[in-house]
């Protein structure tokens, strides 16, 4: 008998893997339904969502690039964060938001790109303000072909003063200032010049370290109200960041070549996202 189970139990564990493959998941061309409200599950890398919705392609003070990759659906308070944002970037005068990914219909992991943007809640905004895009709608064409330019002087963690301007420091700060950010990552390169700058520093908090991310920032909510399921990444210190720990992403240690990994195992997803994707 507790061989029988154990077979049934592994039968089970296969299915789930199997149904929570990043094909099926990239698969699925329409948000699932939210009966009372929408679901953010999971980890922002390991989750799903319910009853997204789709970020319209054009909108105050931003446009939805890359729009092949039908990677424009997010949980609700996603999709205000990014017209809200936009109208206080278009109120200020900072340009226009070029918008890279948010998630798949139903979130769950991707073939390609990312490892988190699985719970509707994260998105990718690029650094390059043209002012091409803030007099007309680009179109399909441009979306798909124009590049987000690197911060970064090539093959350097030297900022590109070329391309750096006080405007990306005021969209930075923008965005850090609206309540429902949990965190917004860049370069370390951009986060060490924010910090040496001598403006107010008590919106830095937010603003996060992480590999890459010298041609775009990728912002982060908190879990939404009546997302009982979703897993809130850890607190951020109570500090600015601008300490000593800043230093590490300079170190030798950091810069040493990384070893390519095997390829990683899918993310065992929450029961309740076999349901989302599931969902007719």
């Amino acid at each position: 008998m507790k061989f029988f189970i154990s077979t049934l139990l592994l039968g089970a564990f296969s299915t789930a893997a199997l149904a929570s493959s990043a094909s099926d998941w990239s698969n699925i061309m329409q948000p699932s339904k939210s009966g009372d409200m929408a679901q953010s599950i999971g980890k922002y890398d390991g989750g799903c969502v319910s009853g997204a919705v789709t970020l319209p392609m054009d909108g105050t003070g931003y446009q939805v690039m890359r729009l092949s990759r039908k990677r424009y659906f997010g949980h609700p308070d996603l999709i205000h964060f990014i017209e809200n944002f936009g109208h206080a970037v278009s109120d200020q005068k900072l340009g226009t938001l070029l918008i890279g990914d948010l998630g798949q219909p139903r979130g769950g992991p991707t073939l390609s790109g990312h490892r988190s943007h699985q719970t509707g809640l994260d998105v990718d905004i690029w650094f390059s303000l043209p002012a091409i895009a803030a007099t007309r709608k680009l179109d399909i064409n441009e979306r798909e072909t124009l590049s987000a330019n690197s911060m970064l002087i090539s093959q350097s963690d030297a900022i590109d003063e070329k391309q750096w301007t006080a405007q990306h420091e005021k969209v930075l700060e923008a965005a850090s200032r609206m309540p429902e950010v949990d965190r917004i990552f860049v370069n370390p390169s951009i986060k060490r010049l924010l910090c040496m700058r001598k403006t107010p520093h008590d919106w830095l908090r937010k603003i996060r370290p992480w590999w890459k991310h010298d041609d775009h920032f990728h912002v982060r909510l908190k879990c939404p109200g009546g997302s009982d399921h979703c897993t809130s990444q850890a607190p951020l210190p109570e500090d600015d960041g601008c300490d000593a720990s800043l230093d590490y992403w300079f170190s030798a240690e950091a810069k040493k070549p990384k070893v390519p990994s095997p390829k990683p195992k899918a993310p065992r997803l929450p029961p309740l996202c076999d349901s989302v994707l599931n969902e007719n």
